[in-house]
């Protein structure tokens, strides 16, 4: 685990957020993976009349995040899609604060997570993980270690640079 063990309040302006609603290809197993990966509840889910998921809500944290599965319509209208059919790339990073971001990190790599950049102290004050969760989608986890002013933050960028 991490050699954290304090952290500060989660910034104000990270509270509260706009709501993502992410696109997978089986939202069940997606569901399920964030169950185990990152403690996820389940809050409501709506079936498809032909199957699948039309719409459910999870709790990752204080956050929460709406999903579906792509169906054939959506997808050939370019309505939506899943990071898988487009070539595995998204436009999109899911940025979620958390209490202890090194266990998040290990349960979701068990999980089955790729972890693209370990838990690190960050220049901006977060310790931060950055992982691929098996639909494609990117995450960005953290835990609020200080408060930066942009002074502060730009002084730091500057010394790294």
């Amino acid at each position: 685990m991490g050699e954290h063990t304090g952290h500060a309040e989660i910034p104000d302006r990270y509270r509260y957020a706009v709501i993502p609603h992410i696109m997978v290809d089986d939202a069940a197993a997606a569901i399920d993976f964030y169950r185990r990966a990152f403690g996820a509840h389940e809050d409501f889910r709506v079936d498809a009349p032909g199957g699948g998921v039309l719409h459910a809500e999870i709790t990752v944290g204080r956050s929460v995040l709406m999903l579906g599965d792509v169906s054939v319509d959506e997808a050939e209208a370019a309505s939506f899609a899943a990071p898988v059919s487009l070539g595995g790339g998204t436009s999109v990073t899911l940025h979620v604060f958390v209490p202890d971001v090194d266990a998040l990190a290990e349960r979701a790599a068990a999980a089955g997570a790729e972890i693209l950049q370990p838990p690190t102290d960050m220049f901006h004050g977060d310790r931060t993980v950055i992982l691929r969760d098996p639909s494609g989608h990117m995450w960005v986890f953290l835990t609020h270690l200080e408060d930066v002013t942009e002074e502060e933050l730009r002084r730091r960028l500057a010394a790294a640079g």
